[in-house]
């Protein structure tokens, strides 16, 4: 219990990043999942059963890919560029303490029990947080230490707007995945809370990733759940599931009527999805395209360079032009701001693939186990991780393990037997 609150609380604060543990440069994020794995690997020492599921061993394959290949991109970026070191060191760290917890989370005895736990104190220590975190930025309570508002776009504790936007992303999709699979209807209520406050804070952040991801998940996660109940219904007749048969036979033909009608309106929908921009489809947004191309044109040249073996850990893209313009507290080099991309400039062709595999196990695994809002979970992290670099924050590996561990077969687990028990 005690191990589960802890790791849930470490990857809530994770995402703290303008809050810092006194007199070290580590966060508390970091600090409380130090300890979740000293507590961990503790508990193997004493004699702890651990678990050789497939989860596990597809995590460790993919660390394990990870680490030969940003090795020997590091080895690349020393015999042909100039390493930056501040880079290299922050994303070895992350990526190392990544790999400890995934592992360690797949490989406990009942696995899936301790990480539903763990996710429910996830939902309430993030909700809890972030209605501290909502109240210091209306200025009801002191903040210390503490910049709450990005010009207009509130980021709390995290060191910028879209940094929050995707924990709010994922914060929802486990809270509504906890809501719809427990049979507490408190614990429901709770779950269902949760999601609506979790997309205000999201919206707050005035980022149009959060934007567009939100809309494309609960729209999944909507027509998985039709899905499903048109499978489970059987061959039941009823006069609901009769209206839901007809009325999609009925879409397409009428979709089809409609489109002379939405196209000659399509002045009137381009304004109204503009509005919903962090500033209204002006100047900000297309600085901030223009800014996007560039960065991933040039990751794409800086990958190729280097024969599609990466270049290491650290980002590696160089300045942009609209550094006179913008973003003038970056430094550099710069990240690509896409996930692929970003990882394909340290790892290369080999670690986009591992990562694009071990993505397809988690959502193969949530298909599995037949858990609609595991599978938009997935689709959120996915879209999300578009126009941002993900794959460094606790959170989503959270997730991903969660979906990994959802659909291990238990009657297949291998038992590792303690030595002193031979």
């Amino acid at each position: 219990m005690i191990r589960d609150a802890l790791l849930a609380f470490g990857v809530v604060m994770a995402g703290a990043t303008q809050l810092s543990v006194p007199g070290s440069p580590f966060g508390y994020g970091e600090l409380f999942l130090t300890l979740w794995i000293m507590l961990s690997i503790g508990r193997i020492l004493a004699g702890g059963r651990i678990e050789f599921t497939s989860a596990f061993t597809n995590l460790a394959g993919f660390w394990l890919a990870m680490t030969a290949t940003l090795a020997f991109g590091t080895i690349v970026a020393y015999l042909t560029t100039v390493l930056y070191t501040t880079g290299l060191i922050h994303d070895t760290e992350a990526y190392l303490l990544l790999a400890c917890i995934t592992c360690l989370m797949a490989a406990e005895p009942d696995a899936h029990r301790h990480l539903r736990r763990s996710g429910w104190w996830l939902i309430a220590i993030a909700n809890t947080s972030l209605a501290i975190q909502v109240i210091q930025g209306w200025g009801w309570i002191p903040r210390t230490g503490v910049e709450s508002w990005y010009w207009d776009r509130f980021r709390g504790w995290s060191e910028n707007p879209n940094q929050l936007a995707l924990y709010c992303a994922i914060f929802g999709m486990l809270a509504l995945h906890l809501a719809t699979t427990t049979s507490n209807r408190w614990g429901r209520s709770v779950g269902i809370a949760c999601v609506f406050f979790t997309f205000y804070v999201g919206r707050l952040t005035k980022s149009d990733a959060f934007l567009y991801t939100s809309i494309l998940t609960y729209l999944t996660f909507l027509g998985l759940q039709i899905r499903t109940w048109l499978k489970t219904a059987g061959a039941k007749i009823s006069l609901p599931r009769q209206a839901l048969i007809l009325l999609l036979i009925g879409s397409v033909p009428l979709t089809m009527s409609i489109t002379p009608y939405v196209l000659s309106e399509a002045s009137i929908l381009e304004s109204f999805a503009k509005s919903l921009t962090k500033d209204k489809g002006g100047e900000a947004t297309a600085e901030t395209a223009e800014l996007r191309l560039y960065l991933w044109n040039a990751a794409l040249e800086k990958g190729a360079r280097s024969g599609s073996l990466g270049l290491g850990p650290g980002p590696h893209v160089g300045r942009p032009p609209t550094w006179d313009r913008q973003y003038d507290a970056l430094t550099r080099p710069f990240e690509a701001h896409n996930t692929i991309l970003d990882l394909y400039t340290q790892g290369g062709l080999i670690s986009v693939l591992a990562l694009v595999w071990i993505v397809s196990a988690a959502v193969a695994s949530a298909w599995r186990a037949k858990l609609d809002a595991l599978l938009a979970l997935m689709v959120s992290i996915v879209i999300f991780s578009m126009p941002h670099l993900v794959i460094r924050h606790p959170i989503v590996w959270f997730a991903i393990t969660f979906c990994l561990v959802a659909g291990t077969p238990r009657a297949f687990r291998q038992r590792l037997i303690p030595v002193e028990a031979v």
